[in-house]
């Protein structure tokens, strides 16, 4: 439960609630990736994700709904695992909040009190905000209606203040080169041609 709370979790920017009232006919298993939806959300706004097969993520998702009893009577997809089996008791809000903190206990991370449910979110858009991906995304990913909170996150995302520091410490990654070449007829290459050219510049960007 607790792998699969965490790969909908980070992969959706999910809510603890949002995960907690999945049910098993909010997730469409296309066979190379699933479609998740979350009808009820605290905006209002209900969002669709998708988890591609990456690793052995839907292996592991395929792997749990094999475990469901099938004298379940409610469509809840988390639930309570005792004794290694899956139970029909459905998970709540604050066991699936736990999971986190559980993780970094495993991790030998310090101060495991602080990773709480929301840490599922909050390392999906802090994920987007390193891997570059504008304002707009984040903020429909993670279905915040105003775009306050995705400019935080993209303002403190960690690649983005390390290419700002190299910036100023180092300088542009780019240098402009102005050279003047005389070329001959000869030494031009039979795909290009020139016609009454005159003062031709080439502008060559070359990388450090």
């Amino acid at each position: 439960m607790i792998k699969v709370g965490l790969i909908l979790g980070i992969a959706g920017a999910c809510r603890t609630d949002e995960l907690v009232n999945l049910t098993v006919d909010d997730i469409e298993d296309v066979g190379s990736s699933l479609i998740v939806k979350i009808p009820n959300t605290k905006t209002k706004i209900p969002r669709i994700f998708v988890v591609t097969d990456v690793g052995n993520m839907l292996e592991l998702f395929r792997k749990y709904l094999s475990l469901r009893p099938p004298h379940v009577k409610h469509k809840r997809l988390f639930l309570y695992n005792k004794a290694g089996k899956c139970s029909s008791q459905p998970v709540g809000k604050n066991t699936m909040g736990k999971n986190p903190s559980l993780v970094a206990s495993y991790l030998k991370l310090p101060d495991v009190a602080c990773y709480t449910g929301h840490c599922l979110r909050r390392s999906s858009a802090t994920l987007l905000a390193d891997a570059g991906v504008d304002i707009t995304t984040i903020k429909r990913h993670a279905g915040w209606k105003s775009s306050t909170v995705a400019v935080g996150y993209v303002e403190n995302s960690i690649e983005n203040k390390t290419k700002i520091a190299n910036q100023v410490l180092v300088g542009t990654t780019t240098s402009a080169i102005t050279k003047t070449v005389n070329v001959s007829e000869s030494n031009i290459p039979s795909n290009i041609n020139f016609e009454n050219c005159t003062n031709v510049t080439f502008n060559l960007n070359v990388n450090k």
